[in-house]
């Protein structure tokens, strides 16, 4: 039988454990690509993020 479909494919249970497979493989690599991007970030700003509600606001909320 030669699909008609992106349906048919997908749709086909002898392919499910392939696509699982794929389907682990681009969330861990997303994932590990999200911890790398994280970790490689200077310090210096994560410590103004976390400092910047502290601030005192030049503008007032209330315009």
């Amino acid at each position: 039988m030669i699909p008609q479909n992106l349906r048919d494919i997908l749709a086909n249970e002898q392919y499910t454990g392939i696509f699982q497979t794929i389907a682990l493989i681009i969330f861990m690599l997303f994932f590990i690509g999200l911890i790398i991007y994280v970790f490689n970030k200077p310090k210096k700003h994560y410590d103004e993020a976390a400092h910047t509600p502290l601030e005192d606001d030049e503008k007032p909320f209330n315009l």
